[in-house]
């Protein structure tokens, strides 16, 4: 029988120019969004002015849709959006870049009126528009608009920024605005928190249903929101501007003891290179470290240790908290910094360490992904096979997988955990994974021969057939496999 040919590029360009042509014709007519992707092809290889109109044509018919979206259709869209987002930066953007940067604000200008019909549980919308924010930078570039007419159309967008698109509105901008637009930029921020607060018209309907509580909860309301765009407004320009101080200058004390604000603080700091500054604003911000650790304080006062030649500090923070966490990242790190030959001793005893950790789950974890632990994993499971919660399948699944090799023994363990709670909680979906694991335990009895004081695999299997006896539906996918 002959083989069939495969759909494959060269099949495609084999074809010939005219044939693939009446094919696409063809298909077109029957499909309304590839017509559409061809007529812009089309244009934007033969006329980008062309192109630029159709774009515009298609924006608008998006922004004046008005129906709900669901799954498929918000896939569709974001397919529809990302072509015209396509042909605005790439053949538009070439040929007429000031055209381009009009269309792209307009392409922005339509999240409103996208996010207003569907609900982005994916959020690949919110990326795509977020994408799009990011390319205005280099075509204000090319283009050079007036600093302060661009910090106005900047501004205006950032204040309307409710599905937070605009976040990198000024950092994408940072360039084109130079210190001129930036400088009015800030002034305009600065304005705007003297200004009156207006109350949107949706909270004085609310004021009017409440009384005279909502009319004040309203403009309670309102004033929130405008300090947030304030504050975030000036933290972005003081951030374009390297203005440290006027950065740390937006957040209050209260929010200055924050561990992740202050550590974001600390950063900024250390590559002003103020690291005596950083030091003294992560104190300010002190974490809690007898509990579950910040990793971005953790991360910036160990930088900042080692900015102020305070190694051995740095050392005694990177094995704490590992220590607290059992995180490898901070083992490697602080075995990276020990002088030759200290690290196998050092290695030993972060292991030993992670095996008796009252964190359990945690520590098996680690000893499973730590390639001179594997051994230990093993016996951690063998030791603590009565506390093993088989509902963690992501951590048990690998640990058997990894163990079957050289320690069948906790491989089986770390299965049985799996069957146990599969079948004490009757857990149908997972029926079918639980019988594989049982044949699996079946094949690694054969490479068991000192069982201890854990039941062999016929006794265990006598137990489950007595105690689940009636779980037909585990039975039945159990018993082509010879169980």
């Amino acid at each position: 029988m002959a083989r069939r040919a495969a759909l494959d590029r060269q099949t495609l360009i084999a074809l010939g120019p005219e044939r693939l042509a009446d094919l696409l014709l063809d298909l077109a007519n029957a499909d309304p969004a590839l017509k559409r992707q061809l007529r812009l092809a089309v244009a934007s290889g033969a006329n980008p002015t062309d192109a630029a109109t159709l774009v515009r044509e298609r924006l608008g018919t998006i922004r004046r849709g008005n129906s709900f979206l669901k799954g498929p259709q918000i896939r569709a869209l974001a397919k529809d959006l990302d072509q015209q987002l396509d042909a605005i930066t790439g053949p538009i953007a070439a040929a007429e870049p000031a055209a381009a940067l009009t269309l792209l604000w307009e392409f922005l200008d339509l999240s409103d009126s996208v996010f207003a019909r569907c609900i982005d549980r994916s959020g690949v919308l919110s990326d795509l528009f977020r994408s799009a924010c990011r390319q205005l930078g280099p075509l204000a570039l090319a283009t050079q608009p007036d600093p302060e007419a661009l910090a106005e159309q900047v501004f205006n967008a950032f204040c309307d920024n409710g599905y937070g698109i605009y976040d990198p509105l000024i950092a994408s901008l940072t360039e084109a605005l130079g210190p001129q637009g930036l400088q009015a930029l800030k002034q305009r921020f600065e304005q705007l928190a003297q200004e009156p607060v207006p109350v949107p018209p949706e909270a004085e309907w609310e004021a009017v249903s409440w009384g005279s509580g909502g009319t004040r909860y309203a403009h309670q309301v309102a004033e929130q929101a405008r300090q947030w765009v304030v504050q975030d407004g000036l933290q972005a320009v003081a951030q374009a501007m390297g203005d440290v101080d006027g950065y740390i200058s937006q957040f209050s004390e209260e929010q200055r003891r924050a561990p992740r604000i202050a550590a974001g603080i600390a950063q900024r700091l250390l590559k002003a290179d103020r690291p005596a500054d950083a030091l003294q604003a992560l104190e300010f911000g002190m974490a809690n470290r007898s509990g579950w650790p910040v990793f971005d304080w953790e991360d910036a006062h160990i930088a900042t240790l080692e900015a102020l030649g305070r190694s051995a500090d740095a050392q005694t923070a990177r094995w704490q908290c590992f220590a607290r966490c059992l995180r490898s990242t901070y083992l490697e790190d602080f075995l990276q910094h020990l002088p030759d030959f200290e690290d196998v001793e050092a290695e030993q005893r972060a292991i030993d360490l992670a095996a008796e950790h009252p964190m359990r789950l945690e520590a098996l974890c680690f000893l499973l992904n730590w390639p001179s632990a594997l051994g230990r994993a093993a016996e951690l499971i063998v030791q603590r096979r009565d506390t093993l919660d088989g509902d963690q399948y992501t951590v048990f699944g690998p640990a058997a997988e990894k163990l079957s090799a050289d320690y069948p023994l906790a491989a089986t363990l770390a299965l049985r955990c799996m069957v146990d709670f599969t079948l004490t909680h009757a857990r149908s979906s997972r029926y079918g994974h639980a019988a594989n694991h049982l044949h699996t335990c079946q094949l690694l009895s054969q490479r068991i021969s000192d069982w201890g004081e854990i039941t062999p695999h016929d006794t265990y299997m006598a137990a489950i057939r007595s105690q689940h006896a009636r779980k037909s539906g585990f039975w039945s996918k159990a018993k082509p496999l010879g169980l």
